[in-house]
């Protein structure tokens, strides 16, 4: 453990693996989406991964935990947050296997070679400007607003850095599920998979979790639902074996 905290950052528990993440209150801490992504997400031993727009890095620590990828990458643009990320990966003792790389997703295949991944993760910003009012804090305002990137750019960017065949995993909201759709076979990516997230059974689906190969055949799985909470403050046991309790 060689990382330390900085004022106003926390460590929290992931209950996997004893592993550990760096967040700070005041900026933006990962969701439940994140970790329902890394459920819903599959990878193997001799994998190489790279999460676009990784925060601070919830989702290869998670993915590590769980399915033990031979590498995984973390791409984020905010420096302070891959500062965190990289702290973090450190505090696990994760650095042979997590790398954190501080860029832009949009410039990812100038810093990555061509086809150089198996899988793809990605948790992007679900707004587009019309769509619900901006968070006046930067940071919390970029992972949630497309602001400096557009789902265009992130599917582009990952048909271009994964293999032949490499899948394309990520989570977003229903309502832009047909532009998403859209966009992605328009990048040869796919659709194989999709899982709607409900946060009640009675309730209108607030995820959409999202399985795309590239070079695929149309063909797409559609799983049965996940549903977030049996009442309030109850998880479902679906829920909680993800989320390790």
């Amino acid at each position: 453990m060689a990382a330390t905290l900085k004022p106003g950052e926390r460590l929290d528990e992931l209950q996997r693996n004893g592993y550990h993440i760096i967040q700070h209150p005041g900026r933006f801490c990962f969701g439940m989406d994140a970790v329902l992504l890394t459920g819903f997400a599959r990878a193997g031993e001799r994998d190489r991964l790279l999460d676009l727009g990784t925060g601070t890095g919830i989702i290869p620590l998670l993915m590590e935990a769980k399915y033990h990828c031979a590498s995984l990458t973390g791409l984020e643009i905010q420096p302070e947050s891959a500062d965190m990320a990289a702290r973090s990966v450190a505090w696990n003792n994760l650095q042979d296997k997590i790398s954190i790389v501080t860029g832009d997703i949009k410039e990812a295949d100038r810093i990555f070679p061509s086809a150089s991944f198996d899988c793809i993760t990605c948790n992007p910003p679900y707004m587009i400007g019309q769509h619900g009012v901006v968070n006046p804090d930067e940071p919390k305002a970029i992972a949630r607003h497309e602001i400096l990137c557009s789902f265009g750019d992130v599917a582009g960017q990952t048909a271009k850095l994964l293999r032949p065949g490499g899948h394309f995993f990520l989570v977003h909201r229903p309502f832009r599920l047909a532009e998403i759709i859209s966009v992605l076979t328009g990048c040869g990516l796919e659709p194989k998979r999709m899982q709607l997230v409900y946060p009640y059974v009675d309730r209108e689906p607030n995820m959409v979790l999202l399985e795309a190969v590239r070079g695929g055949r149309p063909r797409m799985r559609v799983e049965k639902p996940l549903i977030v909470f049996r009442s309030p403050g109850e998880y479902m046991p679906e829920i909680t074996d993800i989320y390790g309790y």
